[in-house]
């Protein structure tokens, strides 16, 4: 048999790794895998990161430090959980009931809207408004209803989570391969761009999440406090903080109205309090995203928008969660191939 010339080869190889990488990515969303993926990303840098870091500390040769730093990362998630777990058991374990339970809140703070309002004010309210009021709490009293069947897809969506973050571990500590066939080498060369596109995007996304939780639970957990007033469901609301803040723009409009509309349910005044607080936050995250990840996403907010909207009509709210990583991950292939 002929022999394909090395350039035809080259070519076949790197077609055949652009088609495998969308059909991994899309079958990953169809069979919501994205926790590990996201997962596996993280255990794979954080073992990149901790490798050298424990080669100086321990004096380890080149070969050890990497599989130390893997069962740092394995072993430290459990580690965790085992010492926070008396404390945490409830708000990890019994998640989906709150969140519930929340959303029943909401929906009867919705229905109790203008009760909750000056009586001045309420009745300037158009009478649609009312019907209004009922779509929208009809609406949360069915997704409170759908929430009493995720308890078990939740402890299994931990279980693939912390499997995905063995096998990115396991990954990194495998020795480099410098020797490649055509189709090994393409792969290598997709994976290796994903992973830079996760730690770009994705890790800096977690450190905005971070800080704009942190600056949450001090506002509900101490300075409400200190003025008389507490807000139901603290803990929950940090939590959802915390996740929707890693989806960008859609996550910190959530997070908005969720607040606003348990602050009314204690007082208007607590909610423009809430209001105003986060309008504060996000002023500080604009200057963050600018200095963290505006001058490496390279993407318009309307092409983000987009992308969100469309990837939350097919795969749902998986597809929000993925829309930046992967539009940025394709965006950066066709740049490097010079289409765009």
């Amino acid at each position: 048999m002929t022999r394909l010339p090395a350039e035809t080869r080259q070519r076949i190889a790197e077609v055949a790794s652009h088609v495998l990488m969308v059909g991994a990515l899309l079958l990953i969303m169809w069979q919501s895998l994205l926790p590990g993926l996201l997962c596996v990303c993280l255990g794979f840098l954080s073992t990149r990161w901790f490798s050298p870091k424990l080669a100086v500390l321990t004096r380890a040769p080149d070969g050890e430090a990497p599989r130390f730093a893997a069962a740092v990362v394995a072993l430290l998630p459990v580690l965790l959980l085992a010492i926070a777990l008396p404390r945490t058991r409830g708000l990890i374990l019994d998640a989906p009931a709150v969140y519930r339970d929340l959303l029943g809140f909401l929906a009867r703070t919705v229905l109790e809207f203008r009760e909750k309002l000056p009586t001045d004010l309420a009745t300037q309210l158009p009478e649609g408004a009312a019907e209004i009021q009922h779509v929208i709490a009809a609406y949360l009293a069915s997704k409170a209803g759908a929430m009493a069947t995720t308890g078990r897809a939740w402890l299994v969506g931990l279980l693939f989570a912390y499997v995905g973050l063995l096998i990115g571990a396991l990954a990194a500590a495998r020795p480099s391969a410098f020797d490649l066939r055509p189709l090994a080498a393409q792969l290598h060369l997709r994976l290796t761009r994903f992973g830079e596109t996760f730690r770009q995007i994705v890790v800096a996304q977690f450190w905005i999440a971070l800080f704009n939780t942190c600056l949450t639970a001090i506002f509900l957990l101490v300075l409400l406090p200190l003025t008389g007033n507490k807000l139901p469901y603290s803990m929950a609301l940090i939590l959802l903080t915390f996740v929707a803040g890693l989806v960008p723009i859609v996550g910190n409009l959530l997070c908005n109205a969720v607040l606003t509309l348990v602050g009314l349910s204690v007082s208007p005044s607590v909610a423009l309090v809430c209001l105003a607080f986060l309008v504060l936050i996000h002023k500080a995250e604009y200057f963050i995203n600018a200095k963290v990840i505006g001058h490496r996403t390279h993407m318009g907010v309307w092409e983000l928008l987009t992308v969100m909207f469309v990837m939350e009509a097919i795969f749902g709210p998986p597809g929000l969660v993925a829309a930046p990583l992967f539009y940025a991950y394709f965006k950066k292939e066709l740049q490097a191939a010079d289409w765009v």
